[in-house]
């Protein structure tokens, strides 16, 4: 899921020629914000919650929209960002929990 995020991310660009300028404004931020979300998934405890999940990723990709990239990489301040950023997150804990649910009824019970 990681991987998918990240090459949405890269392939911005090309989108833009089929959805437009929305596409190159704000799916970097969904794409970023949902490939955050399963980072952190992946570098939490195996106990957190994913609703824990969600929110610190949330608030990694908020801080980073307020810090202008953390002052290391140059951002244009946006406010439908935050939006993007949520909505990015909200399609990775929808993704997270279509995908386990499909997991856990495909696996042999015990």
């Amino acid at each position: 899921m990681i991987l998918i995020g990240t090459i949405a991310l890269l392939s911005k660009s090309w989108f833009r020629a089929s959805i437009g300028d929305l596409a190159h404004a704000y799916l970097g931020n969904l794409a970023a914000s949902f490939a955050v979300y399963f980072l952190v998934a992946n570098a939490a405890p195996r106990r957190l919650h994913r609703i824990w999940t969600a929110v610190v990723a949330l608030a990694v990709v908020e801080v980073f929209e307020l810090t202008n990239g953390f002052g290391v990489m140059t951002n244009v301040y946006d406010p439908i960002d935050y939006l993007a950023n949520c909505l990015g997150i909200a399609l990775a804990y929808c993704v997270d929990l279509v995908s386990t649910r499909m997991m856990q009824s495909n696996s042999p019970r015990s």
